[in-house]
């Protein structure tokens, strides 16, 4: 798994490195501006003429090493210095000192438009107010070129730990982020303005004996076989998971269908479908896999609806399901006598909103699917206030109701009770369709119903997800892509992911330097 640090955090492996390791500072700086200077010479064609612009910190300090290794190397290099010379970091003024020794060109008025590449190291990873002033204009300045724009650790004017603009920041065709990656180059709009990313090892590592909540992480294609609990050979459809689905209400087939095919699909040996009467004849044609227990209008059966939950091995509840006082009260029954793994999506995250109460009625082990506005819905935070701080505002619910929470946005963010969290990197716009959440319901149970920690089989779950997202859109497009075409690749992602020869696959637009890293 990908390792994803905050600022601070950042900033401490950094001095754990430099003050516990004892990796002096400027060998940290050379192997940084080493792995700049590698990702720079991959598209050499566009280094006849470079501008390095650097800031008054360390990691203008970077930059200068990056103009000095491609002087030396016989590239026509110009370095430029933003701020005022006596807030300069004192690396700063060692490398500038060393720079000027190998007679390295510094500028102060670039003629921005004569560079065909610009190295952005004016802000590291501390930036957390807007950027104004010269350094404002300078960034405007970067990003009205024709250059190829790469950024050092993070693009400067962004947010490393939300991937918020702070006001202005530089459009990065690439960048080179040390050692780990940040959480606002994960985080919309962050990644977008990030270009692709790379990992680069400069010597900076995690602590010895760090706990694993310490940070979050990402799952990659080569955790899959890792995660992806083993089908025994002698086993048989119950022992692959009974999965109960309470969906589906009148005129709301569709959900329930989604949900319980995308379960059978990831694995799922049976699903039962506890649903309105009126849908029966719909899924015995669409699913005729899928066993059925149906209820009239008006008319729950409780009994029918405890023997059902006495034969399951989990429970997901809430697509399509409506909101009316009956399905509040199948709902309740359900929580009250539900001693299951559970997953809680849609409607049942928009009624347990308005039940607040129900808190104390969850399982053990309950998995809430929230997309943003039912976040919104169950904690009265605005929709802004979610998206500003993802990580904050899932770690928080997780505590407070002591469930794996997973957050939907265009980056899923994963938070577990113990302090774990995971972001999600699968994906692409395309997802962002009617009931592509109802699969994600049905994949998240059929995990749960066979792995042994919930957590994982959550993360994985968003993952493969988003895997089979990606391949769906190489197949049919971003825009004409749906639900159903997320199922139909469902096969092909599983399949990989078990098969021993099968491509060792990547999170598109993100590799780690020194890895095969192909897009899934």
């Amino acid at each position: 798994m990908k390792t994803v640090v905050s600022s601070v955090q950042a900033k401490e492996l950094d001095q754990y490195a430099i003050e516990e390791m004892k990796m002096p500072s400027l060998v940290l700086m050379e192997r940084a501006a080493l792995a700049v200077v590698d990702a720079l010479e991959k598209k050499a064609e566009t280094l006849k003429c470079v501008l390095v612009v650097c800031g008054t910190g360390n990691n203008g300090a970077d930059g200068v090493a990056v103009g000095r290794i491609l002087h030396l190397k016989g590239y026509d290099v110009n370095v430029c210095c933003l701020g005022e010379e006596q807030r300069y970091s004192p690396e700063l003024r060692q490398q500038l000192e060393i720079a000027k020794k190998y007679c390295v060109s510094l500028v102060n008025n670039p003629s921005w438009n004569e560079y065909t590449t610009i190295v952005d190291a004016i802000f590291g990873v501390g930036l957390s107010r807007n950027v104004t002033g010269f350094y404002l204009e300078a960034i405007k300045q970067i990003n009205q070129t024709f250059a190829r724009k790469v950024a050092v650790d993070v693009p400067s004017g962004l947010c490393s730990d939300s991937g918020r603009i702070l006001g202005h920041a530089v459009r990065a065709d690439e960048t080179v982020t040390f050692a780990f990656l940040k959480k606002g180059l994960c985080l919309y709009p962050g990644c977008e303005w990030a270009g692709e990313t790379c990992v680069a090892d400069i010597g900076i590592y995690e602590r010895k004996n760090e706990t694993p909540e310490a940070y979050t992480h990402a799952v990659e294609w080569q955790d899959v076989r890792c995660l992806l609990p083993k089908r025994a050979e002698n086993g048989n459809k119950g022992s692959f998971g009974k999965v109960l689905f309470l969906a589906g209400s009148r005129q709301m087939a569709g959900a329930a269908y989604l949900c319980a095919s995308a379960c059978l699909r990831s694995g799922a040996g049976m699903v039962k479908i506890h649903t309105a009467q009126e849908n029966r004849e719909i899924l015995q044609t669409l699913l005729p896999e899928a066993l059925l227990s149906t209820y009239a209008e008006g008319q729950a059966d409780f009994q029918m609806l405890k023997e059902d939950l006495e034969w399951c091995d989990v429970v997901a509840a809430g697509p399509g399901l409506g909101q009316g006082p009956q399905e509040c009260s199948l709902l309740q029954f359900l929580l009250e006598n539900c001693a299951k793994p559970l997953v809680l999506d849609a409607d049942a995250l928009n009624l347990f909103g308005k039940n607040p109460h129900w808190a104390k009625k969850l399982p053990k082990t309950c998995v809430f699917t929230p997309h943003l506005m039912e976040m919104s819905r169950m904690t009265g935070k605005t929709l802004e206030e979610i998206q500003r701080e993802p990580f904050h505002s899932a770690d928080e619910f997780a505590k407070r109701h002591q469930v794996v929470c997973v957050l939907k946005d265009a980056r899923t963010v994963i938070a577990v009770p113990d302090g774990r969290s995971w972001v999600n990197l699968s994906g692409n716009s395309g997802m962002a369709t009617a009931g592509s959440g109802d699969v994600l319901t049905g994949i998240t149970a059929a995990l749960l119903a066979v792995g042994e920690d919930p957590a994982h089989m959550a993360a994985l779950a968003v993952y493969l997800h988003g895997c089979a997202g990606d391949v769906a859109c190489g197949r049919k497009g971003d825009r004409s892509m749906t639900a159903q075409d997320i199922i139909g690749a469902l096969p092909e992602v599983f399949k990989r992911g078990v098969d021993k020869n099968g491509e060792k696959q990547s999170n598109k637009g993100i590799y780690i330097a020194g890895r095969d890293c192909a897009k899934f």
